[in-house]
């Protein structure tokens, strides 16, 4: 069967999009898998599903490179936003989207009729360890000690729907995440495997980032992602609440209010293409 979709990238964090109100995807985790293949589909970190919803305007549905299912994409739900915006799903500047992580509300910022930025609430960061779920001895993980093949590293950890492990490091270019990534992800320590930000601060106002996702491996952004390091930043003491985090994509505007303890997130949303994929038989 033919898929309509259309390929969009928050700072080159880049997902195959279907709006579900005109297409219909019955295997979304097998879809997924196809279209996300770089040589062989479109080429994307996962599948992002635009879906009705009875809670809010309208839904995400999001799965991994692998097939898994995500609870949340930061630079998905600013995709969407950008997406129902420009496409006419919707005329408001203000939104709510559905996502397993619960009810995120955006604000557009719209000039001649294309959405340039999304600024979303990102509600409450977890950090009470079973709930990320990160395994300690204590009841918050902040500056622990962490070992993994043999070194040991120091560990933040934070959920924003999807668990993460910030790091800190001397320098990120020189990590090999190929090797090092999956030794977080699918370290005992994660019993839901875990996204992990590996972390250079630059000054009290920048940070550079890599990060390596569970299920899609390294990504060139990670909106959730960028709002745990802005978090494990400021719990760390090593950074302002207002910080700018800069990845191998482009740049991420976090502001975490601790009077409030609500994240907000600012950043790009980019239509790359629309298309048309022939799906293999049996997967759709």
């Amino acid at each position: 069967m033919g898929l309509k979709f259309t390929k969009m990238h928050g700072c080159g964090n880049d997902y195959v999009y279907v709006n579900m109100f005109q297409e219909k995807v019955e295997h979304p985790d097998a879809v997924s898998q196809f279209v996300s293949d770089r040589h062989m589909g479109i080429g994307a970190d996962g599948l992002i599903l635009i879906c009705p919803s009875e809670k809010a305007d309208f839904a995400m549905k999001m799965y991994n490179a692998d097939g898994s299912e995500g609870a949340m994409c930061g630079n998905g739900v600013r995709c969407i936003a950008k997406y129902v915006y420009e496409y006419g799903l919707t005329q408001e500047k203000t939104i709510s989207l559905e996502t397993k992580a619960g009810i995120k509300y955006l604000d557009l910022t719209v000039q001649e009729g294309k959405v340039t930025s999304v600024k979303v609430n990102m509600g409450h960061p977890i950090l009470k360890a079973e709930a990320i779920p990160v395994c300690s001895q204590n009841e918050q993980v902040i500056d622990e000690p962490i070992l993994v093949d043999g070194k040991e590293y120091r560990m933040t950890a934070v959920s924003m729907g999807n668990p993460h492990a910030v790091v800190f490091v001397e320098d990120t270019d020189s990590l090999n995440l190929m090797e090092l990534g999956p030794k977080f992800e699918h370290h005992e320590r994660f019993p839901d495997r875990v996204n992990t930000e590996f972390v250079q601060v630059i000054d009290r106002h920048n940070v550079n980032m890599r990060v390596w996702e569970r299920g899609s491996g390294e990504t060139l952004a990670c909106g959730t992602g960028t709002c745990a390091t802005a978090v494990a930043c400021v719990l760390n003491g090593v950074t302002e609440n207002e910080i700018t985090v800069h990845l191998k994509g482009g740049d991420i505007h976090i502001q975490y209010d601790q009077t409030e303890d609500i994240v907000w997130m600012t950043g790009p949303a980019t239509v790359v293409f629309d298309g048309e994929i022939e799906l293999p038989e049996g997967i759709c």
